[in-house]
């Protein structure tokens, strides 16, 4: 475990997260990582006092004036247009899932509050779906990563969930606070820097989230590794991919993943994995799967949990 040493640190009450100072941090950094050579700019070699693109450069680029931009940075989004946040998007080249973020959250939608007290539930016949996914670990995750159903596969790949309090089936408190998470993900930096980029979007659709804001204070507490990647508001989005895993019965495996978001609610997911056909990997997968035949069944978090 990576928390910090010493006696427990209290863990402060959830307040919401400061939704200006967020807009703030978050185009400050996207403006930190850039040069002016990045952007076609001439770079004179002038001392720059911190690093990156200066306001007014960035200003320039955007086709604004410098005050205008100045007062966005400060988290004054209240009136900016989408015009002017697609061109301070393209000015400081960011992805598509940057370009969302910062309309969440220069743009807050009102609604948004009360969806995010709405309670997490899994439609049973995604967990039947799951079950007949015979040798594939497959879960459904939800709002600030919460695991919220799994079958019998990815219990024998990942551990048995069910037998966890249902507030530790998080991927981030899984990820952070648990030594066993680390030892079976062999690109655990990787992994880590995900789920916080996860949680970086959840913040920008739902910064009133009690819970949320909750999760972030205990893994800030608990986690130097957490509050070092929370402090870089690096958002992405990550459909597929591949991951290579540790498992202390089959040995390393380098498996593909795939992340279904769910049409009729866009806050769940489906996450599979699966191995190459005729690999090690696949082997090493089939071997699991006929000893989880006896392990723990399929589960979910039946909570209720928001």
């Amino acid at each position: 475990m990576n928390a910090d040493a010493g006696q427990p640190q209290p863990i402060p009450a959830p307040e919401p997260l400061d939704g200006r100072a967020e807009l703030s941090e978050f185009l400050r950094t996207r403006r930190a990582r850039l040069q002016p050579e990045d952007v076609g700019l001439p770079n004179f070699g002038r001392h720059r006092r911190v690093p990156g693109l200066r306001r007014e450069e960035l200003a320039q680029l955007a086709g604004v004036s410098v005050a205008y931009y100045t007062r966005l940075e400060q988290g004054n989004g209240r009136n900016v247009s989408g015009e002017v946040l697609d061109a301070i998007a393209r000015a400081l080249r960011l992805t598509d899932a940057e370009h969302a973020h910062l309309t969440h959250l220069a743009k807050p939608k009102q609604h948004k509050k009360k969806r995010a007290a709405r309670p997490q539930r899994m439609r049973p016949a995604l967990l039947q779906l799951m079950d007949a996914m015979d040798g594939v670990p497959a879960y459904v995750v939800g709002r600030r990563s919460d695991i919220l159903g799994w079958n019998r596969m990815a219990a024998a790949l990942f551990g048995d969930w069910g037998a966890l309090p249902p507030e530790e089936r998080n991927w981030a408190r899984l990820c952070f606070l648990h030594p066993e998470a680390r030892a079976l993900f062999l690109d655990w930096e990787q992994k880590a820097s995900d789920i916080v980029s996860f949680l970086r979007m959840d913040a920008g659709c739902y910064p009133n989230d009690p819970l949320l804001s909750a999760l972030v204070g205990e893994l800030s507490v608990k986690s130097e590794e957490f509050r070092s990647l929370w402090a870089t508001h690096d958002v992405r989005e990550k459909g597929h991919g591949v991951k290579r895993v540790h498992h202390s019965l089959v040995g390393d495996m380098t498996l593909s993943f795939e992340t279904l978001r769910l049409p009729d609610d866009h806050d769940q997911s489906l996450v599979t994995y699966h191995a190459e056909p005729d690999s090690a990997s696949a082997d090493a997968l089939r071997l699991l799967a006929s000893w989880g035949a006896d392990a723990t069944r399929t589960g979910a978090s039946g909570t209720g949990k928001q």
